[in-house]
This record gives structure tokens, sequence and C-alpha cells, in this order.
């Protein structure tokens, strides 16, 4: 059984609500400025008669929404500097028209010389900003394509393509307007802006957006829902407010992701995440691949190989709350760059840590940036804090972002990443026997034969876990499906391969190798 299937499973929705925590951060917003677009837009939906097929669909498109801005990141980053700062301040723009030119114009070329910023803003005005344009016909088709893979309606695909769509016609697709644009769409369109006004100046500045945009930006008889009833629908959006468990308990949400699907999902997310940087397409992919080969090589038992794996996939996520114009940045980062890029592990750690069903994941993904000599980040944990499966992470994304080109250098080839990971090693900061299984995984060191810590196997791995956290023999012939006999000869055997004679010896050894972090929690 899989991390997330052992904690009760995790569902499509599930999925997708955590990651939109992590479009909220590449949109310059608080963690849930999407969930509680979602919900403004359904309360709204609910005073006009929408039917459970509608009320999914409003979901998917709400949460996958602004996913897209992953395509166009390096198009508004090439005009704009700072993405995500251009997005944080598009939300006081009714982005249109004039309106929209002088927005573009005083943000072109943000942070870069004047001369820099005249020639972009001079461009702008010439070509009408038919560059920004192409860039959100990409978004547009990327996140449709996103809804796509995930298996989601027609309907809601159809909807995501509309996204840049205007009540009056003028948006992108042009002359795309009216009840044209999917009612789901309409209701996130202007939940999406309100959400902001509410949130930073209350329930009257709200009321006031939505009657500026009406009949520009917005449908008007959603905007005259929505005025009419504005105190009662925002009355409960409160702060305590648990959305994700909002979304956990609504029937026609749960979707489940188990197995390939899961793992097809996870892969979806790692893809658009990799798209906020041209240098890391793939990237995601490649280190799960490498870990979980890994973690196999190791010894590690069948459901932390597939944890370590499923992590590789979600290790980034926290990058959606970078800029990209210092994750492309061909210098030196400066101070502050360098701690807003270190940021990115805590991101990862606090999204993924939400759903308990991905809270085993959250664990190892957010460890792949530290060292056992406590230099990395973002704890600076050292040593026996860092389980198994977060060593071998570490190294395989260390190895893979080595081989891959980045702004400010070329690719490194496999002996001088293995050359890198060994002086790692001799320093003190990288597990030993971690790079020797990545190593191994990657073809660039001669296989070895599969053992586990000190010589163990799989199952000695999974027993001597179980053991160090108080299991009795019978305990652990139970958990593991073995007959107590068979168990105590496990016992022995871990006993003689990691040189201690007692249970509290073995305990010590699981925590010298990291390997605390396997198994669920012990059955009373």
């Amino acid at each position: 059984m899989g991390a997330g299937e052992r904690n009760g499973g995790v569902s499509l929705a599930d999925l997708l609500g955590t990651f939109s925590l992590a479009t909220d951060l590449g949109l310059g917003q608080p963690m849930e400025h999407v969930l509680r677009s979602w919900w403004i837009a359904g309360r709204i939906g609910e005073h006009m008669g929408l039917g459970e097929a509608e009320r999914a669909d409003l979901y998917y498109t709400a949460v996958l929404a602004w996913v897209g801005c992953v395509a166009d990141t390096p198009e508004v980053a090439s005009w704009f500097g700072d993405d995500i700062a251009f997005r944080a301040d598009s939300f006081g723009v009714d982005f249109s028209g004039l309106p929209a030119m002088a927005f573009m114009v005083q943000h072109a070329g943000a942070g870069s010389s004047p001369w820099h910023r005249l020639r972009l803003a001079t461009t702008l005005v010439a070509t009408g900003g038919r560059g920004v344009e192409r860039g959100l016909a990409s978004h547009c088709v990327s996140t449709s394509t996103m809804a796509e893979r995930l298996g989601l309606s027609a309907r809601v695909g159809d909807g995501l393509r509309q996204f840049f769509s205007r009540w009056d016609g003028t948006g992108v697709p042009d002359g795309v307007g009216g009840d044209r644009i999917a009612r789901s769409m309409r209701l996130f369109h202007l939940a999406d802006v309100v959400e902001v006004f509410h949130r930073t100046a209350g329930v009257e500045a709200a009321v006031d957006v939505a009657r500026v945009r009406r009949g520009t930006k917005f449908d008007p008889v959603i905007v005259d829902v929505f005025c009419a009833a504005a105190p009662e629908v925002l009355a409960d959006l409160t702060d305590d407010l648990d959305l994700l468990a909002v979304v956990a308990g609504d029937p026609v949400l749960q979707q489940p992701l188990v197995g390939r699907g899961l793992d097809d999902a996870l892969e979806v997310v790692a893809d658009f995440t990799d798209l906020r940087s041209s240098y890391r397409a793939g990237h995601s992919r490649g280190v799960a691949r490498l870990a979980g080969r890994a973690a196999d090589a190791a010894g590690l038992p069948a459901g932390d190989v597939e944890a370590v794996r499923r992590a590789g996939l979600l290790h980034d996520v926290g990058l959606h709350g970078v800029p990209a114009s210092i994750l492309d940045k061909p210098g030196p980062l400066t101070a502050t760059e360098s701690e807003r890029l270190r940021a990115n592990s805590y991101y990862t750690e606090r999204m993924l840590a939400r759903p308990p069903a991905l809270a085993r994941l959250a664990e190892i993904a957010s460890l792949s940036h530290e060292r056992l000599d406590g230099s990395g980040y973002h704890r600076g944990l050292t040593g026996a804090a860092l389980p198994a499966t977060a060593r071998i992470l570490a190294a395989a994304d260390a190895f893979h972002a080595m081989t891959e080109p980045r702004p400010h250098r070329p690719a490194l080839s496999s002996r001088e990443a293995t050359a890198a990971l060994r002086h790692d090693v001799r320093a003190g900061r990288l597990a030993p026997d971690a790079v020797d299984a990545v190593l191994t995984a990657a073809g660039a060191a001669r296989p070895r034969r599969r053992t586990g810590p000190a010589g163990l196997t799989p199952r000695e791995v999974e027993v001597l876990v179980l053991i160090a956290r108080g299991a009795s023999t019978r305990q652990v012939a139970r958990r593991l499906g073995i007959a107590p006999k068979t168990a105590g000869t496990h016992i022995e055997r871990i006993y003689g391969k990691t040189g201690v004679s007692t249970r509290s010896g073995a305990a010590l050894a699981a925590v010298a190798h990291g390997l605390l972090d396997t198994l669920g929690p012990l059955d009373p």
C-alpha cells in the first residue's frame, strides 16, 4: 500500500486543492486565495441554482484557472521582471484597453535599467501588447491540457480556455464574451477579484469593484446576485475556515486517486511545476525516477521506494513562490534572492503537509535540500534527523541538477557530477550509502548487491524499524504477516549485522541510519 493510500487515500480534488496553494504563491497572494475564491463562487452559485455537475466543474475550474501562469512565466518575466509582483499588482486593474496598457507600461522592465525599461515600454505601445497576448493564449492552452491529462470533463477544459475572456468580448480569445463564456468561468472571474478586495478592504470594497467592472469584465447577472447577497456570501469566509477540509467533505468532489492514478496525477503536477523555468523541464520526473531506483538499490522496503519516488515528483512545488527572474538569473544571486530561493523547501512543506494523505511525502520532499552537516535548508537539520529516504532524495536531486544546464553554467558530465557528489561525502554533507545508491542507479558506479544499511535486507529493515518503535516479536509478525518464529529469526540476524544485542541498541542503529521514517504507525 502506498504512502498516501495508507493514510486513507487522496482524491483528485485534495491534490489539486493542495497544488492551488502553490498557485497562490505564484500570484503573489496568501495561501488559499484560490480556494477562498472557489468558496465565494460556490456561494454565489448556490443563489443561482447550480447543479451537482456544475458545482464540480466550478471547483476544478477554480483550482486550475491560474495554473497556466507557469506557461506564460518566461514571457511575463521578459517584459515585466518579477512575474509574481506583476500578477499581484494586476488584481487592482480592469485589464483591458488603456488601463491595461498603462499598467503594463508602468511595470515594463521592472528592476532593470531606465534605458531597458524605456525600450520595453515603447515596444509594448508600438505593438499593442501582442507579445503579452500570446503569453495569455499559451496560459489558456496549457491549463486546458492539464485538465485533459487529469481526465476532467471537456466542459472544464473548454471553460479554462476562456480564462482571459471578458463579458464585453475584448479579452482573449478575441470576440468571445457574454453567455459564450462558461458559467463556471464567469463565476470565478468575479470571485477571483472579489476575494482580494474583500480580504484587503472588506465587504464594501468587494461590492464596489464588482459594480465598477459590471458588464465589462464581469457578467452583470452574476454581479447583481453577488451584490444583493454579499454580506451573506462573505460572512463565513473567516481565517479559521478549513477549506481543504470542506473540499474533502464535499461528496461531488470524491474522485479517489490510488496506484497508477495517483502517480499519473503527481506527474502532471511535477511537469507543470518544472515549467516555471525553461532550464528545469523534466527535472522533477528525472529526480523521481533516479531517487526511486536508488532507494531500491539501497535495499529500502517497497513502500519507502514508492514514497521516495513520489516525493521526487513533488520536491520542487515550492518554486512557484520564487520569481522566474531569480530562477533564470545568469549571474550570482544577491543575499535577498538567495533567501527567496531557499524558502522554496519551506513552501513545499507547508503546502503538502495539509492533506494527511500527503503528509509523509511532504516530509521527504521538503528535506531534499538538507545536508548531514547542517549546511542545508530550510531547517538546517543534521545527521540522524534526516531519514534514509530524504538522504537518497537529496543525493538524487543534487546529481540530476548537476547534469542539467542552468542559467549560470552548462550541464556537468556524469563524471564531473560523480566527483562533486564524492566531494560532498568527504565533506560530510551527503550520506555515503545514499550517494553510492544514486550513482549505481545513474549508471555512474558499478552495481552492488541490493542491501540496506549494515547489509540488512529490505525485510530486515522493516523488522528493525518495528522493534525500534517498541514492537514485540508477535507484533512484528502480525504487522508483516509472517510467523513469530520467522520474526524472531529476523531479529537475531539484525542483531548480528548491526553489532547490537538489545532492542534499545537496535533502536539507536535505526536512528543512526535514518530508518525511522519507514512504515506507518505501529498497530496496537
